[in-house]
């Protein structure tokens, strides 16, 4: 197996030590106060859809992508505003939280591993607070992969948790979270290259429905996830 298309199913792997799987990013909220005539495996797909085009792909995934080229590139500084930009992108306690837990967590782990280049480890530890794409973008900087690859992997985690988190909420069974997940799976190539595709300019994280389902979860008054 070619070692780049190892550390790519590593990243997107849901064992990468991160705790994805504690966080369903506004659906618990969206399941928890879904009208009684609507079916909640045609709510969550709808959901999730929706957040993979209007945020990641118009937000996270394009800072993702840039960041990989800074990565590259061995600029600090430029990194150190991404990474700060990113976090200030965080509209609740929550998503803000998730995102420095996950960061926190991948950037431990990247210092931990050997053969990491100390350029990634001394920037990284020199970093008050890392966001998850930024330590992301470092791991696929260090494995040499491309945008492109990175970008779907990017998304193809993402849309896996969020499944599995559908899975358990519902509740769905696994063959019917399986078929969510090939369904809207089909697009990501297609996502993928948008997102890389967009400039600084084009970046935009306008989801107010996302927002406030992040919000109203914080006083939930049962949760399975932390977001």
């Amino acid at each position: 197996m070619d070692s780049r298309l190892a550390h790519l199913l590593h990243l997107a792997s849901p064992a990468l030590p991160v705790g994805a799987f504690s966080y369903s990013q506004g659906l618990e909220q969206v399941i928890e106060c879904k009208p009684p005539d609507t079916e909640g495996a045609d709510l969550a797909r709808q959901w999730i859809a929706d957040t993979l085009r209007f945020s990641l792909i118009r937000c996270e995934v394009p800072m993702m992508a840039s960041m990989l080229k800074t990565w590259n590139g061995k600029d600090s500084e430029k990194l150190a505003k991404l990474n700060e930009t990113f976090i200030a992108l965080r509209e609740t306690a929550e998503v803000r939280a998730e995102t420095l837990q996950m960061g926190y967590s991948l950037a431990r782990l990247l210092r931990d591993l050997d053969g990491v280049p100390e350029y990634i480890r001394n920037t990284l530890h020199a970093m008050d607070e890392t966001a998850y794409p930024t330590a992301w973008a470092a791991a696929a900087s260090h494995w040499q992969l491309s945008e492109a690859d990175a970008a779907q992997a990017y998304l193809w985690a993402w849309l896996e948790n969020q499944v599995m988190a559908a899975v358990k909420l519902i509740p769905l069974g696994q063959t019917q979270g399986q078929k969510i997940l090939l369904q809207l799976a089909a697009d990501l190539p297609t996502l993928a290259h948008q997102a890389i595709d967009h400039t600084e300019d084009d970046w935009e994280n306008f989801t107010p429905g996302l927002a406030i389902a992040s919000s109203l979860h914080e006083t939930q008054y049962t949760r399975l996830f932390r977001s």
